[in-house]
Order: C-alpha cells, then structure tokens, then sequence
C-alpha cells in the first residue's frame, strides 16, 4: 500500500511502498480517509519521541486517523465492518492502519464530515486535557500563547464554552478568526508588545491561567509566566517546564502530558455534536504532498489543522 515516512530517522519524508497490515486478535483495519498532520509526527520520524523506544524502520508518519472499519480480528465486539472511526494510531498516513479495539478509538462525529474528525485527536485531546489540568470551570481569565494553531482553535472554543475569557497570542493578525472562535481579546505579537498590553490594557494584577503552547526553553515560559497573579496556573505543552505540580514565584506550573483514551475521544464527540466545538480544516492536501505540509508545519507556515488524503 502507499504511505508517507522516512527510511532513517531523520530523513526527509517520502512517498514509499510498504506491505498492507492485517487485524490480529482485538484489532481492526481501518481504510483511512483521511490523517490529521500534528507537529509531532516530525519528532517521531526523527527518532527523537521519548523514553519508548524508536519505532522500526521504515517508518510510516502520523498518529491521528479517521476512516471506514474494513476488516475486524478475533475477539472485536465493539465495532463492525463499516463503522466510521477516529482515534490515534501509529503510522497513519497511508491508505490503511490496524489499531487496537480498547485503544484511543471512538466512533466519529456525526455532525462532521468523516474526513474532517481527523483532525481532532491530538490537538482536541490536547486543548481538553490542558483545560481540566488547568482547572478551568469558569469565569477565569486565559491567557493562550499560539492561539492560531490547531490546539489553540480548539482550545479557545472550549475554555470560551466554559466562560473562560480568553486572551489570545498570535503572530499575525487572527482577530476576526479566533474571534469567531470565541476569543474575548486578540494580540498580534508581530505588532504589539503582549505583556504590556496585558498589564496596560487587561490584567494589571495578572491572568488567572497561562496556557503556553510555544516556548520551548525555560527562560521564554517563565517571561510568559510573569503574566500570571500569584495562586495563578501556568501550563506549558511544549516541556518549558518540568517543575510538574511545584510552586514556583506563587504560580503552580503545569507540564502537560496528553494521555489518549476512548472516554477522552468520546468527551470530543460530545463536545463536536453538540456544536460546542467547531471543527475547521485549513488545508487538504493528497498523500504524495503530505511531506511538504509536514515541513510547512514545522517551520509554522501552518495555521488550523492539516489532513491528508490517502
């Protein structure tokens, strides 16, 4: 079957020929109809994903997947032949992916496309996750380091949902978008100084919660950081901090880690059907050009969320 991955860790990503995987026991083959393009797909192909091992060689890109059940193996009860699926997987850009029936595995939306769910698991698992560490339940002031992304759309849309008044940071000028999005104020960073605005203008006495989806080095996350009220919550996805739980300058800092499951992807669904989240696909494009949209991503020419189309 045709997939996108690399050869080497590391290596530019290529259109390649692999065999069809097939369902074990307690496993289904979906056709994918489409795959959700995430910045980590880029650090697993570079072998650089964690503490878990490297995957085996060659490797096929992606871990967020919508499609068709084709086939079930020994043991399904949950899922037929036919039902539309969504969920994570590993190697998902390509026309097919076995994934484990107790695993990170929902039946789809059905107030969207098919297509356009996958566009959902990683960063919807992410914006939820990060909102219930955070302990966002309402009325607190947001303030969202890249809120143009995809976690940031979704993101801005729950925390809004949630009375939440969020303070969106961008680079360009994305008011009207994340406006839509339910965004109560919209900083350009590339215009503006953001900390003086929000301490002119917002919050003199600082944010309740700082949500940082950017900065990757400690000193840009504790900048960010000083934004927030003494009792405040700082949350970085991005490993800025490892002070995970500690107090730190009267701010507990958060290092976030999404942790898949079927009731979290299920929590999605809800939140998708009952028109709560809105779901947006700023590009589709085939598989053979999924390399270059990993790359536009990686060098953030990217805003929304990308799929790709086997």
């Amino acid at each position: 079957m045709r997939a996108v991955g690399v050869k080497d860790y590391g290596a530019t990503p290529e259109l390649l020929d692999v065999p069809k995987p097939a369902a074990g026991p307690g496993q289904l083959l979906v056709r994918v109809e489409a795959a959700g393009i995430n910045p980590v797909d880029a650090i697993i192909a570079s072998g650089a994903s964690g503490s878990s091992g490297r995957p085996p060689l060659p490797l096929v890109m992606g871990v967020d997947f919508a499609g068709r059940v084709e086939a079930v193996g020994q043991g399904v009860t949950r899922y037929a032949v036919g039902d539309p699926v969504f969920g994570r997987a590993a190697g998902t850009y390509a026309e097919y992916v076995v994934v484990d029936e107790t695993g990170p595995l929902s039946p789809a939306p059905d107030a969207v496309e098919l297509k356009t769910a996958a566009a959902l698991p990683t960063a919807g698992l992410t914006a939820l996750g990060v909102l219930d560490a955070a302990g966002v339940r309402g009325g607190e002031s947001l303030l969202l380091i890249g809120a143009a992304g995809g976690v940031g759309t979704f993101l801005t849309q729950l925390a809004s949902a949630r009375d939440a008044r969020v303070v969106a940071v961008t680079r360009g000028d994305e008011s009207v978008r994340l406006g839509l999005f339910g965004a109560a104020v919209t900083i350009d960073a590339t215009a503006e100084d953001v900390a003086g605005r929000v301490r002119r203008e917002e919050y003199p006495e600082g944010v309740d919660v700082l949500v940082d989806l950017v900065s990757q080095d400690a000193e840009a996350f504790e900048a960010n950081k000083e934004l927030v009220h003494d009792g405040g919550v700082a949350v970085s996805t991005r490993g800025a901090t490892r002070e995970h739980g500690k107090v730190q300058s009267g701010v507990e800092e958060l290092a976030f880690r999404m942790q898949p499951s079927a009731e979290l992807l299920a929590e999605l669904v809800k939140e998708v059907d009952e028109g709560t989240l809105r779901v947006f696909v700023e590009e589709e494009v085939p598989l053979e050009q999924a390399p270059q949209a990993v790359a536009r991503i990686q060098h953030g020419g990217a805003r929304g969320k990308t799929i790709v189309k086997p």
